[in-house]
């Protein structure tokens, strides 16, 4: 009877495998209590088998098995190993990318080794047997010591040869330049050396070079790169005309993409280009100071030197004096430069053009003495000679020298066209009608006392007299006082001289006063008609001949009724806004229409600025009017408690799509506007419109409703309350 005891050295060398990452004197003390144990084991065993050998033996593998194999991850050039059984019957194995390996390095039983061939990439491994394809069970990963080592040139132009020279480089797929700029196509490629062309939009600094897998490895350069870029040394002409040619010169300035000048004026086409200039044309806006370069990259290089822009030269401005409203020529040097010119006073002239040397300017009404300021587009300026003062009017007659209230004065004299009004002694003063350059009339306003007379010109010049007019007695009705604001049924005193004649009062819109008080030749007492029409106007008084006599301005004030409430969608008593700019609700008893709440604005404004606003027809009375917006007005009741100058209060309604506006801005015409009290404007809802759509259908406003101040600044100090719709 034998006892057989089968002992292995792939076992011993198995072990000795998985443990190639410990120290080597560890793996043979582990391996020496690995056959110690072994042994005695297998003295135990001998006294068992022994018993039974005769009656079973213990079974031979004789397939061929893959139990492992390694290192990985493993370097290309390095040995790798495969352990298992029958590995000598091993007749290739099959690396990822397509890599066979027919030539082993050490072929055994229990293990055979290759080396890894340079094209082998991370992948599965398949040894090929006689008994089919084993597959492993794990992926082989590869070491890949992607490096660079050095490039040349270490400074390089856009479209020149750069060579990378490192280590594993036929691994590389991508060459990254500073500004993320990637390259993919090589010159050439190798294990030790890339030749890339460097791209024209390439910036300086360190080099990338990536395997571009999903998790790729990126390898930095150790220095920059210096790729070229252009620079400036010096301007043909300096200083340079807007509008003309200019030389930059320097170097790699073929590089060159645009210039921009001082200012912000940036030019991309250019008259001809090479290596050490760049001529181009001069923006007109181009200002002083130094220029900027760009290359491809978008990277700017700023000359070191400024650039001087030719400003004009003025030699003469005639005439002088010159005539408000006229026209003044102006002789000098590239003048064809100037884009505006500023009188006395800083009035604008108007530009009539000329020629470089020659141009004609229209003299501003308002202009003063004073220098002539001339601009250029590059924001640069240059003065007149010397001031250019502006011509006075002259009087010399005025007729009659005695004169009634109410009749008109002839004066006369030279640039008379040059005048405004005529001022009288007591503060009155009249508006003038220009019959020639020589001769105006005015009209003698009641209140005017005997004196001598001053006219103003144009631009606010005051022109004196020694000539005296007297005012004689009047025979005629004439109104020397009344209040320059009431309210509709409100009795008012008119005073002056000689109104027994007079027969009749007529408001605006020559609406006649029926009630009245007291009437003597003096005084007439006259109650303002409930249907006046509100806001400023003149009376007329009509005597018995027919004769009118018109009044100051009167400021008829006070609001409508509401008619109907359903209508109303802003009251500040519980219909508020839900947004707004400036202004909030304020219940000031001596300010109220009525004792309730109101809104009010009181601020400085300049463009934009909301007041009151709400939408999602919000209490909107929408629906209710429908279709029928033709048939109503809007009307809401404000108080001007000081004058507005400019901007307008845009009223809007949006919904369907469109975006209805109307601008109420009585300033734009009346000029500086206040009510002085409460009055109801009255606005059609067909004057509101979105482009040339008019507001026909109230019933689509589903959005924004309420008002704003826009276009302008002005002091706004204003209530506003009972904004509603009403029936015509």
């Amino acid at each position: 009877m034998e006892v057989r005891i089968r002992y292995t050295s792939h076992l011993i060398t198995y072990a000795l495998f998985q443990n190639l990452k410990t120290p080597f004197k560890t793996i043979i003390m582990k391996s020496s209590r690995l056959i110690n144990k072994f042994l005695i084991c297998s003295v135990i065993l001998s006294g068992l088998l022994f018993l039974n050998s005769c009656e079973k033996e213990e079974p031979v593998d004789d397939h061929i098995r893959l139990d492992s194999f390694g290192p990985s991850p493993v370097l290309r050039g390095g040995d790798l190993k495969f352990i298992g059984n029958k590995m000598n019957l091993v007749t290739s194995v099959e690396l990822s990318s397509g890599v066979s390996v027919t030539t082993f390095k050490n072929k055994a039983e229990d293990q055979i080794t290759i080396v890894v061939p340079d094209a082998t990439v991370t992948g599965p491994v398949t040894l090929k047997t006689p008994e089919g394809d084993i597959h492993g069970k794990t992926i082989l990963t590869i070491s890949e010591p992607i490096s660079i080592t050095s490039f040349a040139p270490g400074s390089i132009r856009p479209g020149g040869t750069l060579t990378i020279n490192g280590t594993y480089l036929n691994l590389v797929t991508e060459v990254i330049f500073n500004n993320k700029k990637s390259v993919t196509t090589f010159a050439s490629q190798s294990q030790t050396k890339i030749e890339v062309l460097v791209p024209e939009d390439a910036q300086s600094g360190i080099i990338v070079v990536s395997n571009g897998m999903p998790e790729p490895i990126l390898v930095e350069s150790l220095t920059a790169l210096d790729v070229a870029l252009p620079s400036v040394t010096g301007f043909s002409p300096d200083p340079v005309k807007a509008g003309t040619e200019l030389t930059i010169t320097g170097t790699n300035m073929d590089l060159t993409k645009s210039v921009t000048f001082a200012g912000g004026a940036k030019v991309t086409s250019f008259n001809s280009i090479d290596a050490d200039k760049v001529v181009l044309n001069v923006p007109a806006n181009a200002q002083d100071g130094p220029v900027k370069i760009a290359v491809a990259s978008l990277v700017e290089v700023t000359s070191a030197s400024s650039l001087t822009m030719k400003v004009p030269v003025i030699t003469n401005v005639s005439p002088n004096p010159a005539k408000n409203g006229q026209q003044i020529t102006v002789t000098g040097i590239d003048l064809d430069l100037i884009t505006g010119v500023r009188f006395g006073g800083d009035k604008a002239g108007q530009l009539l053009g000329g020629s470089s040397t020659e141009i004609t300017v229209g003299v501003p009404l308002d202009a003063i003495d004073g220098l002539l300021t001339f601009q250029t587009a590059s924001t640069k300026s240059v003065s007149s000679p010397g001031s250019i003062n502006m011509v006075l009017p002259t009087i010399g007659d005025i007729n009659p020298l005695d004169i009634q209230f109410n009749n008109t004065l002839t004066i006369s004299g030279t640039d008379l066209d040059l005048a405004v009004k005529v001022v009288f002694i007591g503060g009155t003063e009249s508006p003038v009608t220009v019959l020639d350059a020589n001769t105006i009339t005015a009209v003698v306003p009641v209140g005017t006392q005997s004196g001598p007379i001053t006219i103003e010109t144009t631009n606010g010049s005051v022109i004196g007299t020694s000539i005296s007019i007297t005012i004689l007695a009047s025979t005629s009705a004439v109104i020397t006082s009344m209040p320059s604001s009431a309210k509709p049924g409100q009795l008012i005193d008119i005073v002056g001289e000689n109104f027994e004649e007079v027969t009749a009062v007529i408001f605006p819109d020559d609406v006649p006063a029926t009630m009245y008080g007291l009437k003597t030749p003096t005084l007439i007492q006259v109650v303002i008609p409930l249907d006046v029409k509100k806001g400023k106007g003149k009376l007329k008084l009509i005597t018995a001949n027919g004769e009118e006599v018109e009044s100051p301005e009167i400021n008829i004030q006070g609001v409508d009724d509401v008619v109907d409430p359903a209508l109303v969608f802003f009251n500040f008593d519980g219909l508020n806004k839900w947004w707004g700019d400036t202004g909030d609700n304020e219940n000031d008893a001596s300010l109220s229409l009525d004792g309730s709440t109101y809104f009010r604005v009181n601020n400085s404004l300049n463009g934009w600025t909301g007041f009151f606003w709400r939408n999602s027809k919000d209490n909107f009375p929408a629906d209710v009017i429908g279709a029928n917006a033709s048939n109503y007005v809007l009307k809401f009741d404000i108080n001007v408690l000081d004058p507005i100058s400019g901007g307008e209060f845009a009223w809007r309604f949006k919904g369907g799509g469109q975006d209805y506006w109307y601008y109420w801005k009585p300033w734009a015409t009346e000029g500086p506007y206040k009510t002085d009290g409460w009055i109801t404007v009255t606005i059609p809802l067909t004057d509101f419109y979105s482009g040339s759509n008019q507001l026909t259908d109230l019933s689509i406003i589903n959005e924004d409703f309420g008002v704003a101040f826009n276009n302008g600044s002005s002091s706004v100090n204003a209530c506003f309350d009972n904004v509603r719709f009403q029936l015509k």
